[in-house]
């Protein structure tokens, strides 16, 4: 990909992100009820910043607190549980998987995806928010959502392209194979929680393959397996599950297609990450 002169070079695309997951909690709170409640986002938000200043200081890499704002953020918008401290725990989770789960420097598992499915099979006070937004928000959101990757130059926006090409197309199929009709599929489509995932867990720079073939494989591997956990299975969180266990698969696809490293520096202004 040629480079761009540096005066047309835009800012980190977190800055992004972090602005669209916070007008959607803000929608929320203030438009249509998400199931997102202050309480529970200001714990997750609050938990995983302090996680994150922690660690550094432990670890002694350079604090960045753009990264845990936008996983306390996502978990704001996904995850719902019984009570208060699951949130703090999802948070703790998440961030510290980000310096603990690392082989060759690369993060093994998307921080807030790990969180949700860790707390999914271990409390039964956890559950995740059912994403449906309304249309009209819906379609604002997916084209919030590539406007972000465009404008950030990302080299990760075919994996979420990929991604989302790939499940809706296994759900048209599965209409047609049935005879539903189509309202089903687009309704199916027609979630929030999808779009949080495609564009702000799936998309993660840190944990997708650095090959474009690679990420062609990884996406279409993870809406195979997401859609057989959740019509054969009948698994509800099956986008999660699938993501979280089909990570250590990015580790193998960097092996056997290798390619540049991502990285965060201003300077290669790439990636969608959590």
């Amino acid at each position: 990909m040629l480079a761009l002169p540096r005066s047309w070079r835009l800012p980190d695309a977190r800055y992004f992100q972090i602005a669209a997951l916070a007008t959607l909690l803000l929608i929320n709170f203030a438009v249509i009820d998400f199931g997102a409640r202050p309480a529970a986002s200001v714990i997750a938000i609050a938990t995983a910043l302090l996680t994150q200043a922690v660690c550094c200081r432990i670890s002694g890499a350079p604090l960045d607190l753009k990264s845990p704002l936008i996983t306390g953020l996502s978990l704001s918008l996904l995850l719902r549980a019984d009570a208060l401290w699951l949130h703090a725990a999802a948070a703790v989770i998440a961030i510290g998987s980000k310096f603990v789960l690392r082989i060759d420097g690369k993060h093994v598992f998307n921080p807030a995806g790990l969180a949700i499915v860790v707390l999914l099979f271990t409390s039964k006070g956890v559950w995740i928010s059912p994403g449906q937004w309304g249309t009209e928000i819906w379609f604002a959101s997916l084209a919030g959502c590539f406007a972000i990757l465009v404008l950030s130059a990302s080299r990760r926006a075919d994996v979420a392209v990929y991604f989302f090409a790939s499940h809706a197309a296994l759900l048209l199929l599965r209409a047609a194979w049935l005879g539903d009709p189509l309202v089903i599929p687009l309704h199916q489509l027609q979630s929030g929680s999808l779009l949080i995932f495609t564009f702000f867990m799936i998309s993660d720079p840190r944990t997708t393959p650095d090959s474009r073939a690679g990420r062609l494989l990884f996406a279409m591997t993870v809406a195979v397996t997401a859609h057989y956990l959740t019509f054969f299975m009948q698994m509800r969180p099956a986008l999660y599950v699938a993501l979280i266990a089909l990570s250590p698969l990015t580790l193998v696809l960097d092996r056997l297609i290798p390619a540049t490293r991502f990285s965060w520096r201003p300077s290669v202004p790439e990636g969608v990450s959590t």
